[in-house]
This record gives C-alpha cells, structure tokens and sequence, in this order.
C-alpha cells in the first residue's frame, strides 16, 4: 500500500516513524530538509523535499497512485488545498488535520469532500473527547473501546489491598475467563504477560474485558468510581478550549492561564466557566482557588514537563482524579509510571485515529490503537494459518505477544489456553512496538 504523509511536523513524523514498521510504501514530504534528513537516516521509508500544496511536488512523488493521502501540517488551509490536488491527481482516499471545529459540521463535510476531503483528523478534538473518557471512568488510567463497546480495554493501577499481587497469571485464582491481562507496565517498561509473569505493587495493569465484567475488574483492582462535577484546568491551550466548548455543560470549569489577553479571549468565548488569570504553578495561586475542592485537575499547558509536576502537586493536595497533557513522548512512559493518573498525547491519538482509517482503506492492515510502546491489533485469519494448528496453550507463540480476543462473526469473546482459532476470526493481539509485522506471519 503506498502511503503519502505531506508535513513532516511532531503528527507526521510520529505516524511516518510507527508507519515504517508496517512494510508500506511510506513517502514523507515537507519543504523542511533538516526535519526529513533526521527521519530518513534512521527510518524505512522515502522523504522528498516539496510544498505540500505544489502540484509540481505531488506528481514528482508520484501521488496518483496513492492509496492513502495524508496531510498533517500545523496549517489547515493547507492541508485541504494539498488534499484537494491531491485527488485531483488521482489519490485514493485522502485525510486532513484542522484545527477548526467548523470543518466538522456535517453540511461543511459534504462540501469538503466534494473538494477531495475524505476524512478529518482534529487532534484537540480528540484530546477533549479522550479527557471526557478518563473523566466518565475516572477509575481507570486508561479506557479504551473496541468493536463500538463490546470490548473494553482498562488501564488501571491496583490499590496496595489488590488481592493478586505476587501471583503468578497462571495460578489466578479466578474461575470464570471474564477478563485478560494483556499487559503490564511496570516503571517504564511494558511487559506482554506470560503464564510466570505476575502483578506487582504500583504497575499498571491492562485489562480486557466484555461490559458486563467492567465492574468485576474495578472491584478486584479495589478502585472506585467517583461523580466528577467540578473541574480546574491550568493553561488555556486549545485542547483546554475544545474541552469547554464541547463539555462546560456537564461540568463546572475554571480555567487558570498566565496570560491576560488569553483569558480575555477565553472569557468572551466561554462566559460559563470561570477563567483566572494566574500562574498555575504557584502553589499560593491554586489555594487561593481553592484546588483541594475540585474533584478533577488537568495540566493543559504547552509543557509537558510543568504538566506532569503540576498534576504531582494537585494530587498532594487531595485532588482525586488528575490528567496531564504530555507531547513530548520520551516522557509518556516516565510520566505513566508516576502518581500523576491519565497523561494523554495529541500525537498518539491522531495516529490511532489514522491507522482506523488506513484499517477501512485497506483490510490487510492491522493495527488500530498504538499506546506509548506497546500496539494493540486486529489480525484477520486466514486459512491454513499457523494460529489455527492447535488450542492456543499449545501454540508456543511468540515472546512479546499476547492474544486477547476473538471476533467471530459478530460475536466477541475473551481468549484463554484452551480457546481454538479458526479461519475467519479476527484476533485482537496484544505486542510491543515495532514486532507487529512478525507477528502477522502467524495470521496468514
């Protein structure tokens, strides 16, 4: 499948980086050499240097025989004029970034694809809507849905009293197969489980799980659910003014941002939520706003490094449930690993959201959600497959990799030692980054 990734900017190089594992014909273009020298020395794929709007660019790397478009420039104008030439040279399916809630309208969208637009992709959208889930399941680190709902994943750091820890995941004493272990992240490590692996104190365990057994995994992880109402965010960036244009309704927001003219604008734009102009990271500002009564705190700012402090502080202040914006992705995994709750990534969410429309381009794709270092992926079986020799127990499958799940028509069902794979089953798998095209062999 040849892919084209137009701006080589912290989206498009992370997605060109994860991309170049999956032995696709990736091309990254961008006017910006130094930023394609760095990818192209280290990385599996073609760079070309080019505006991402030239036509001369665009027919010189060949993109009308593009299956897959993919413009990710910080400039959404940009973007859909690239798109646009892009299928009027004959791309296949075509995807934009924008920063603009207006495009997402359902009349726009029809205009838009009329100009070549296939797809959007609006990673403070998908930031607001990520915050809203760890709110809702404020239990949990992580919360992911599968197959619209029918399977869960769940992040979650067990309380000191989890009954499990120490106990090797063969010796679980659980009678009924109403959840998998898929992985576990141990400081900054992440761990695809064996029969002699066992749970830790402060991991962070990942489940998977069908609706009905959720609360059988929150009650053995010993966490409870709260009712969050009230909400104090540090840092009026523009995932911080999503969150409130799609959710001051369901939730009362302040907002506390250093600089003035942003608060005027904030509070213009949003005279339902409270907005301070204040510096954040002075403890004597967040007493004065009384921090210790807020049921959530999120740090939004531009740094991640003040995020994840920020998040320490409110948490020694009481605050239940905190969520820290962290972009630079050498630190996701140093940031999980500390008491700090939900971290989320722009650039992580983006490229999840684009492999779900690479999986609907082309079926032979795998991969749909990508964690910090691990890859979660719906395999196809086809007949005569390695995995359908025998039950998986006997399998003797390979290290780093986990089955979870199976989808059998429109049936899902957990996946244990006795479970036997057939042709035509869709295999959710469990693996660390970068071995996904290893673990295909098995599938086909």
């Amino acid at each position: 499948m040849k892919i084209v990734i137009a701006g080589a900017g912290e989206v498009g190089t992370h997605l060109a980086k994860l991309l170049s594992n999956e032995e696709q014909d990736i091309i990254l273009l961008d006017s910006n050499q130094e930023r394609l020298d760095i990818i192209d020395a280290n990385y599996n794929l073609m760079t070309f240097n080019g505006s991402t709007s030239s036509f001369e660019a665009l027919r010189s790397i060949g993109v009308g025989s593009a299956d897959l478009y993919i413009a990710v420039t910080p400039y959404e104008t940009r973007n859909i004029t690239s798109c646009a030439i892009a299928k009027k040279l004959g791309a296949g399916k075509t995807v934009a970034r924008i920063d603009n809630s207006e495009f997402l309208r359902k009349e726009n969208g029809l205009i838009l694809r009329e100009l070549g637009v296939d797809a959007l992709i609006y990673p403070e959208n998908l930031a607001a809507i990520e915050i809203n889930t760890a709110l809702s399941h404020n239990w949990a680190r992580y919360w992911g849905e599968l197959h619209d709902g029918a399977l869960i994943l769940i992040g979650v750091k067990p309380s000191p009293s989890f009954p499990l820890f120490g106990v090797k995941i063969k010796d679980l004493p659980i009678k009924n197969h109403d959840f998998h272990i898929a992985a576990i992240k141990r400081k900054t490590e992440t761990i695809i489980p064996n029969g002699n692996d066992e749970i830790r104190e402060n991991d962070i365990v990942y489940f998977i799980t069908t609706p009905p057994f959720v609360s059988e995994v929150r009650e053995l992880s010993c966490k409870k659910k709260r009712n969050i109402k009230k909400v104090l965010i540090m840092g009026g960036s523009r995932i911080a003014a999503r969150f409130m244009r799609q959710y001051a309704d369901k939730y009362h927001i302040k907002v506390i941002d250093v600089s003035r003219p942003r608060c005027e604008e904030l509070a213009e734009n949003f005279p339902d939520c409270e907005i301070v102009c204040g510096d954040g990271r002075d403890i004597e500002v967040l007493r004065d706003n009384n921090i210790y009564q807020y049921d959530a705190f999120m740090a939004l700012t531009d740094s991640s490094e003040t995020n994840i402090l920020s998040c320490l502080t409110a948490k020694e202040f009481g605050v239940p449930k905190t969520i820290a914006d962290v972009e630079n992705l050498q630190f996701v995994s140093s940031a999980e690993s500390l008491n700090i709750g939900t971290t989320i990534n722009k650039k992580l969410l983006a490229s999840s959201r684009i492999f779900k429309i690479l999986l609907d381009a082309d079926e032979h794709n795998s991969k749909f959600l990508a964690l910090a270092d691990a890859e979660v992926a719906e395999i196809p079986v086809k007949p005569g497959a390695k995995i359908t020799r025998a039950p998986v127990k006997d399998l003797h499958l390979p290290y780093g990799m986990t089955l979870a799940a199976l989808v059998r028509g429109d049936h899902c069902e957990l996946i244990s030692g006795m479970s036997k794979i057939e042709a035509g089953d869709y295999v959710v798998v469990f693996c660390l980054s970068g071995t996904i095209h290893k673990i295909e062999k098995w599938f086909s």
